[in-house]
């Protein structure tokens, strides 16, 4: 892949271009296309969590959670590549807080299967809500070409993992 000018759009952006960021290796205005992009599509949603007293990673269950309704705890770890660890603690917080329930599998009693409430439920929903409309707004300036490419790129660093 060529090297992207020091002229690159990416650094054009005012937070970037104000701090004075320059590229150092050729994909870094890629780079931080994806940072700004990312903060971009989560920062209504990240206001309307902290006012629930939850963050990203809170939300990032509740969505996995939603979409799969009774998936397992080692399931859940295993989607989104975390130790069990590291699930534990917003997990347990989603529990007690009221926003999931875990209940004993019938058959395999080790194992715990994982749903909504529905006080979880209406916070993923507008969580998700507020991602889907900002991620609208973007395609909507893109062509179908454009959005394309975008879902060929995203489903390439996916993959990766």
């Amino acid at each position: 892949m060529p090297a992207q000018p020091a002229d690159h759009p990416a650094f054009d952006l005012p937070r970037a271009a104000s701090a004075g960021m320059r590229p150092l290796q050729p994909l870094d205005g890629a780079l931080l296309l994806m940072h700004f992009a990312f903060r971009g599509l989560v920062v209504k949603a990240d206001a309307f969590l902290a006012e629930q007293g939850l963050s990203r990673v809170h939300h990032r269950l509740l969505y996995a959670v939603a979409r799969a309704e009774g998936i397992s705890v080692g399931q859940l770890i295993e989607l989104l590549g975390v130790s069990k660890q590291a699930l534990h603690r917003p997990l347990k917080f989603l529990q007690d807080e009221g926003y999931v329930v875990a209940r004993r599998d019938p058959v395999q009693h080790r194992t715990k299967r994982l749903s909504l409430t529905e006080r979880g439920r209406e916070v993923e929903a507008t969580a998700s809500r507020h991602e889907r409309e900002a991620m609208e707004e973007a395609m909507r300036t893109v062509s179908p070409d454009g959005q394309e490419a975008w879902r060929e790129v995203m489903t390439a660093l996916a993959r990766m993992v």
